[in-house]
């Protein structure tokens, strides 16, 4: 992959179809931060009608809500193999990987010693994400090095995007993603799913690994391109050198790209060592996903469902791209596992009010984006009584909606 930087913010490299590399920690980063009665139905608009989330990019609301603190008192030593408290400690126990040891690492710690608060807002946004991936990287029998990643690609920000186009957590461009079945459309793109690109980074880096057998040259594989990695090899064979990652020429984007990943393993096995702070996780899952058994749902409407602030919803849930969600197999939601029973109970007693609703009583004012699903005996009239809004708004909002029809949407602006 190439190098590219994310304008204003972060270097993003990318390798075939993923991986990116973000600006060395002294150039510090700001949090990305992110009428008539109604007719039989009809297929939904397009996506494109509707508009796109704008504006606020933070990941995480802080503080988080559902991350109890640790008691380490008590608790396992660092290197102590038993159980932990502390995740942090369980992805030590993992670390596997040959390690890197040269001025480049070095150089690269001391970097991000030195500038602390980047460290510290990048550890923070991990909190909600880690405990899966690790559950997934050691389901595989993978080296938990791999859990670190997304601090080199995207430093744990699920809505980084590079001027190349690569998005989400691991990075992944359009073709990759396709080629690792990661959807990508106007409602949804799982490239930044926690969940989907979680599983096709993994399998990525699994596939990756049976090629070369060898950690070093997949992670060079996974930011230069497998096919970049491959000639060189070939080249130095040929040559009759060794074929190892030290002794391949590879651009210089590549050639930090593992001091990176080491620079940070280094610090994460011992945070003493470089002052650094490292704040406890709890060693339990902190997310669930949740099959709604809707084909589609308003996303403040599942966030109120679900009790929770909207901005940490799309947090677990990066991959939505509309204030409607939808998918023709039932949705899929992640929520705070705290929040699961909470959900379904407010989300049981909607569908019991619905009848009610239908017959005319008015909703509460709209403050944010909506969508109403139009049901039998609907008027744009009594739609725009429903919601407070003036017809001429309601037109305005719909132009070209004149018959209803049953399970159309009907769209109504935040004011």
């Amino acid at each position: 992959m190439r190098k590219a930087s994310l304008v204003g913010f972060m270097t993003v490299a990318l390798l075939q179809g993923c991986a990116g590399n973000w600006p060395p920690p002294q150039t510090g980063p700001a949090d990305l931060d992110p009428a008539a009665v109604a007719a039989p139905a009809r297929a939904l608009p397009r996506a494109a009608a509707l508009p796109p989330f704008d504006g606020e990019r933070r990941v995480v609301v802080e503080p988080l809500r559902g991350i109890t603190k640790v008691d380490l008192v008590g608790g396992p030593a660092v290197g102590d193999k038993g159980p932990s408290k502390d995740l942090w400690a369980r992805i030590r126990q993992g670390f596997a990987m040959p390690d890197l040891d040269n001025a480049l690492v070095r150089r690269r710690a001391r970097e991000y010693a030195a500038n602390s608060e980047y460290l510290q807002r990048m550890f923070e946004r991990s909190r909600i994400y880690l405990y899966h991936i690790v559950e997934e990287v050691e389901k595989r029998g993978l080296p938990t090095e791999l859990v670190l990643l997304p601090m080199v690609e995207s430093a744990f920000n699920p809505m980084a995007r590079s001027p190349k186009h690569a998005s989400g957590l691991w990075q992944f461009v359009p073709g990759t993603g396709k080629r690792f079945d990661l959807k990508q459309n106007s409602w949804y793109d799982g490239r930044r799913d926690i969940v989907d690109s979680t599983d096709a980074a993994l399998d990525y880096l699994t596939a990756l690994h049976r090629r070369y057998g060898d950690w070093q040259l997949v992670l060079a594989s996974y930011n230069w391109g497998e096919n970049a990695v491959a000639r060189a090899v070939a080249r130095n064979r040929k040559a009759g050198k060794p074929t190892d990652y030290s002794s391949l020429k590879m651009p210089a984007e590549t050639r930090n790209y593992l001091p990176k990943l080491q620079a940070l393993k280094n610090i994460i096995a011992d945070p003493s060592k470089y002052g650094i702070d490292l704040a406890p996780i709890p060693n339990e899952r902190y997310f669930t996903t949740v099959l709604t058994g809707r084909p589609e749902l308003d996303v403040a409407l599942a966030a109120k469902l679900a009790e929770m602030p909207v901005k940490e919803f799309k947090a677990l849930n990066p991959g939505f791209s509309r204030p409607l969600v939808r998918s023709p197999k039932g949705l899929r939601i992640v929520l705070p596992s705290e929040k699961v029973a909470i959900f379904h109970e407010n989300l049981a007693k909607l569908d019991r009010e619905r009848p009610a609703s239908a017959g005319g009583t008015r909703a509460p004012k709209v403050n944010v984006a909506h969508v109403h699903r139009v049901e039998q005996g609907d008027t744009l009239s009594a739609i725009a009584r429903r919601y407070d809004v003036r017809l001429a708004d309601l037109r305005r909002w719909n132009p070209g909606v004149e018959v209803l029809q049953i399970g159309q949407m009907i769209y109504l602006e935040a004011r």
